[in-house]
């Protein structure tokens, strides 16, 4: 058991797809991309980042014994803690928070699909969290958007706006107390749970690469960049 009084970081790893938008039998997190699948991938960039951090992988309690097949035939010997996952997002990282009891470090809260996260982009999420409190990583838009109102659009300026990615990263107090609250439909991401707590969330420089893995299409350019990083 964790002594209490030392420092504990976490990463929240969080896969409960089921593959319907990729039009696959298997859960796209197993899908293979290089020489493993994707959840695998993404498991070892936060191990190389920190061979120390308390990993939890939250799954579907139905996907549990195929991914420790899974383990088994790759011979996937990095520890983790497995959590169950919950009928939506919110309710997965709940069940993920159960499972840490210290509370004076940080933690992380990442998609299971985003494999091609840097470890730069790591680094800077845990070095503004452990400075500020919370920090998420962004990066600027590219194409224009436009709003939409019930009749019609309405341009809006670019620049105003960033993408949002994971590792969402807290101090762990910060984020348990957070989740106490009752879910609300506008919790979308780590961060808008920890902004209704009364929290400020600043923004880490995130890198392009680091793709959510939900389509056909993202599994084209998935696999260029597993080609080009020699997964």
């Amino acid at each position: 058991m964790t002594d209490q009084n030392s420092t504990q970081d976490n990463i929240l790893i969080v896969a409960g797809g089921k593959g319907l938008r990729m039009g696959e039998s298997i859960p796209k997190q197993f899908l293979p991309i290089g020489n493993k699948p994707i959840l695998m991938h993404t498991i070892e960039r936060f191990h190389r980042f920190h061979s120390g951090l308390h990993i939890i992988l939250v799954l579907p309690e139905s996907q549990k014994a195929y991914w420790a097949e899974l383990c088994e035939t790759y011979q996937f010997k990095i520890p983790h803690t497995i959590a169950s996952g919950g009928t939506t997002r919110f309710h997965s990282v709940l069940n993920g928070l159960s499972h840490i009891h210290n509370t004076q470090g940080i933690t992380g809260v990442h998609d299971g699909v985003r494999p091609f996260v840097s470890q730069s982009t790591i680094g800077n999420c845990f070095a503004k969290a452990r400075e500020f409190g919370a920090a998420i990583p962004t990066i600027p838009l590219i194409d224009s958007i436009r709003e939409l109102t019930e009749t019609s659009s309405l341009s809006r300026p670019r620049n105003n706006y960033q993408l949002v990615q994971t590792p969402q990263v807290y101090k762990t107090l910060w984020l348990k107390e957070a989740y106490k609250q009752a879910y609300k439909e506008i919790f979308t991401d780590d961060a808008s749970v920890v902004e209704a707590a009364g929290h400020e969330v600043s923004l880490a420089e995130g890198n392009p690469e680091n793709i959510k893995i939900t389509s056909p299409f993202d599994m084209i350019v998935a696999q260029a960049l597993a080609e080009k990083e020699n997964f």
